[in-house]
């Protein structure tokens, strides 16, 4: 089984509960870092983690960091990945790009730098190159730069894994799922829990505790309902696992 890297990453203070969640899914090298959890495993892990991951926004697929720091060299960083392995012919991507260095100060800039890398490698191979689809793209790529170092990766995950799709109209200012999950999770609810005590939300607004302890109290897997995973149509996806 060959064995990636990735990164789940998730809000402000959740991470050492979705640290506890990943590691009860089967992760390894589990680390809490400040953009979220790192951790690793097979294909079929991150899989899981996109299917059962009730803390979790996205799971990003870590493709490697260089340093980098001006336009050319995010091209030539860019330039090192094989991503005929990661696009399927004439498919689509989205770069989305953050953080600014002294050389890339716009980050529409450094998200076209990289769309230009891309493209050229497609074109120098004589291959259809890749439109770009920004808002369901066949594969997404993540990009950030920070002090001077470039990080690439696929999002594996696609729309924001919170949004569990049973929210059709929510009120003013909703409470996230997977905030509303991380609180269940602290609080010590579970389904074996739900056996033994009632849940109580007398200030429910939108229901969304109640929903998600619903979800957990049955053991159905957050991601059931979801129409599309972002590997789905990732040119590194393996049905079998």
């Amino acid at each position: 089984m060959v064995r990636h890297r990735y990164l789940a990453t998730c809000p402000t203070g959740v991470g050492i509960y979705l640290a506890q969640e990943l590691a009860q899914l089967g992760a390894k090298a589990v680390t809490e870092i400040p953009t979220g959890v790192s951790f690793e495993g097979g294909l079929g892990l991150a899989y899981r983690v996109c299917l059962w991951s009730r803390l979790a926004n996205r799971v990003l697929l870590q493709l490697g960091t260089m340093h980098a720091d001006t336009a050319d060299s995010l091209y030539d960083a860019a330039s090192g990945i094989d991503w005929v392995a990661h696009i399927p012919p004439s498919g689509s991507i989205a770069v989305d790009f953050s953080g600014r260095s002294s050389g890339v100060r716009n980050e529409q800039f450094g998200a076209q730098r990289l769309k230009d890398a891309i493209v050229d490698q497609f074109r120098t191979k004589r291959l259809s190159r890749p439109t770009v689809d920004l808002k369901a793209p066949d594969v997404r790529i993540r990009a950030r730069l920070q002090r001077g170092v470039l990080s690439l990766a696929i999002d594996l995950s696609g729309d924001s894994l919170h949004r569990r799709g049973y929210r059709l109209d929510g009120g003013l200012a909703p409470l996230k799922e997977n905030i509303a999950a991380a609180a269940l999770w602290a609080a010590g609810w579970s389904s074996g829990r739900a056996q033994e005590q009632a849940l109580i939300d007398p200030m429910c607004g939108s229901s969304t505790l109640l929903l998600e302890g619903a979800l957990m109290a049955l053991d159905r897997a957050p991601g059931l309902t979801r129409e599309r995973f972002g590997f789905a149509r990732w040119g590194g996806h393996d049905e079998g696992q």
